[in-house]
Order: structure tokens, then sequence, then C-alpha cells
């Protein structure tokens, strides 16, 4: 009889003692909860935080990199399509002094069309600038005989506007950025009908109205053909 009593009462202890452990984890694992949901609830009130969107600086680069961009859309635009000019057009993000510019436009001619049309390749960060890529332009009439759109085979165009600045900078251009450092230099490709040849004009100045000095490089030999201005 005793050895059975103490059995139950060692029985009795055990059990109150497992009860304890029990209420005691889950008095634990109840305040872990609570926790979380208090964490989770005042971290829901913040407003989500959002990610700046990454600024991108300029992209400049020379004509003949413009170039095979603005060439790939005028073909699209018409499978006949030719150059006739292309152009720096001047930003605030750059001066030229490198040959590069973030913006350039090549102006191309369709016979088939008899149309004309530019494409603004721009890499530009400047207020106001076009997209970056390529943006076609506003289609105008063409005429073949019109001398200041003569069209020219893209086989030509041998010579990059940075190879032309260093031959310009040979003929006066070095003297002008030495003595006016903020000098824009601007470079415009055309076709000279008289002498049948494919010209880079190297423009120290905001325009060729105003520059101070205008070279004029032969774009498919790099050789220097004379002082415009």
């Amino acid at each position: 009889m005793k050895t059975a009593r103490y059995q139950r009462r060692a029985c009795d202890r055990k059990e109150i003692s497992l009860g304890t452990m029990y209420a005691w984890f889950s008095a634990v694992l109840m305040l872990l909860l609570l926790g979380g949901l208090a964490s989770c609830s005042s971290d829901s009130g913040k407003p989500a935080e959002t990610a700046k969107p990454e600024v991108k600086g300029p992209e400049l680069i020379t004509a003949r990199s413009a170039f095979q961009k603005v060439y790939i859309a005028a073909r699209g635009w018409a499978p006949d399509a030719k150059p006739f000019r292309m152009e720096a057009i001047a930003t605030t993000d750059g001066n030229g002094h490198d040959g590069k510019w973030a913006e350039w436009r090549g102006s191309f001619g369709s016979p088939s069309k008899r149309s004309a049309k530019t494409f603004i390749w721009s890499g530009s960060a400047a207020n106001g600038a076009p997209d970056r890529g390529v943006n076609p332009g506003i289609e105008d009439s063409y005429s073949a005989t019109n001398s200041s759109t003569q069209i020219f085979d893209m086989a030509f165009l041998k010579i990059d506007s940075d190879q032309a600045l260093a031959t310009a900078q040979k003929h006066g251009g070095e003297k002008i950025l030495q003595a006016a450092a903020d000098t824009p230099v601007n470079y415009v490709c055309d076709w000279n009908h008289n002498t049948n040849e494919l010209v880079w004009h190297v423009i120290y100045g905001t325009s060729r109205d105003t520059a101070k000095l205008t070279v004029a490089i032969n774009a498919s030999t790099g050789e220097f053909i004379r002082v415009e201005k």
C-alpha cells in the first residue's frame, strides 16, 4: 500500500512539474508573438522608402559614332536615304574641345521620296534636351539640284571630328583656345560641290557667323584645306 501511495505521489509531482514547465513555455511563446506583432504594427505605420532614381551624366561622343546611330534610323525611314550634313549641337554638357558633343544632328535626303529628314542623337543631361537616343525630326522637301543639300556616300566620311580638331588646332585653333579657354568648338560636315570633296568645318565659336576662327579639313583624308575665317 505504501509503495502504491508513494508511486502515486511521485506521478502527481511529475505531472505538476510538467504542467508548470508547459505553462512557462506557453507564456514565453505568447510574449514573443506579442512582441513580433507590436514590431510589425510599428513598422507598418512608417511610409515605404522609395529608391531615388539614378541621375545619369551626359554621354559625349564623336561625330562618326553619332553618325552610325542616326544613319540606321534614316535608312529605316527611306532605304535610299543618304546624308547631306552632319553637325554638332552645342549644349551645356561640354565644349567640344575633344571633338565630342552630347548632341549631333544628321540631315538626310531621299531622292525617291523627294524628302529630307533630320535625326538627332542625344546623350545630353541638359534641361530641355531631347530624349536620349535617336530622335526623328520633321520631314521636309528635298531637291537633288540644291547645292546646299548635296547628298554624299557615307564611305567618304573617314575622318572623325576629333581628328579634324587636331588638324584645326595646328592652323590657328590652339592660339584661340589658349587666349579664351571657354570658346566652344563646333563641327559641321557637308559636301563641297565646287571641289567635289567632303569637308569638315571646325568652328571656334557658337556659330559660323560669329566664329573667331573656322578651319576647313578634308573629311576623307584629314588634310588641311584652308582657313575660312
